[in-house]
């Protein structure tokens, strides 16, 4: 059986569609901590054509 944890990041304003976090950090940090990334994730696009945010997805087994 698997857990998961699911991290929000949110893009930068109208006119750029790069993360406020750096997220390589950010999947570093988890697999240290156990953490397997799985996918990340973009939902439906706002009404400017853009996603407003992503998740990174990440799983670890329970034991």
């Amino acid at each position: 059986m698997y857990e998961y944890q699911y991290v929000k990041l949110a893009l930068g304003g109208i006119f750029t569609s790069k993360p406020n976090s750096n997220y390589k950090e950010i999947i570093a940090a988890k697999a240290k901590e156990g953490w397997r990334f799985v996918q990340i994730f973009a939902p439906a696009t706002s009404g400017y054509g853009s996603a407003s945010y992503f998740e990174l997805i990440f799983e670890k087994k329970i034991d």
